[in-house]
């Protein structure tokens, strides 16, 4: 079974590196691995078999939890470590996605240099009851603290800022994740704030009461 299949992938992972050691422990979600970094705090998490087209996401999850310095600009990297707020993201993906990727390791670097965000990569053809409890008709999915990414998060505790979901899918499309930015049709966007929000990603105008924008959205996602 799925349980099998994964202890045997990481039991082969182990055999590598002398570098790399395997602890067994408890997740919520099982089959379930997390990546660590010894006397850090990272939390990446694939609750699934990251192989097909999330094997990459798999390697490049290791080598940025080991150190290696990952392919992005140095502002992007400031931009992630200066976050302030505790950032909860599961990815609903499928292995045989094209787009799921990008998502994926957009989110697990994240999780890498900020150790106030956490990831989850969730297979969602191993969590078909989550899937059908969340609704998710498509993937990739992300939640953002539990709620659909797109919906603005706010910490009340004092000391904490505001971060609504375009600073989130402004990195991401930053780093090179696929992200649609979509605007009303009555409310076309200045150029301010298409420099600000939009760049690096689609764009449309899409009214969301009329069942024809809808049927685009769900095309275009």
């Amino acid at each position: 079974d799925a349980s099998r299949e994964m202890r045997a992938l990481l039991d082969e992972i182990v055999a590598l590196s002398p570098r790399i050691t395997l602890v067994e422990e408890h997740d919520e979600r099982t089959p379930s691995f997390a990546i660590r970094r010894a006397g850090g705090a990272i939390d990446l998490r694939f609750a699934g078999i990251p192989l097909g087209h999330e094997f990459t996401s798999l390697v490049l999850a290791l080598l940025q939890a080991g150190g290696h310095p990952p392919k992005v600009d140095a502002a992007v990297i400031e931009q992630i470590q200066a976050l302030e707020g505790d950032f909860a993201f599961e990815t609903y993906m499928s292995l045989t996605c094209h787009n799921c990727p990008d998502v994926v390791q957009a989110l697990n670097l994240m999780a890498v240099l900020n150790p106030r965000v956490r990831h989850v990569a969730i297979d969602g053809g191993l969590f078909q009851d989550e899937v059908e409890a969340r609704q998710i008709m498509a993937v990739p999915t992300v939640f953002l603290n539990g709620q659909p990414l797109g919906h603005t998060y706010k910490r009340l505790n004092d000391g904490d800022r505001l971060c609504d979901e375009e600073t989130v899918k402004r990195m991401l499309a930053e780093q090179g994740a696929d992200v649609l930015h979509i605007s009303p049709p009555w409310r076309i966007d200045s150029h301010p704030m298409i420099v600000d929000t939009a760049l690096g990603k689609r764009s449309a105008l899409l009214d969301f009461g009329r069942q024809d924008d809808v049927t685009t959205t769900l095309k275009l996602a």
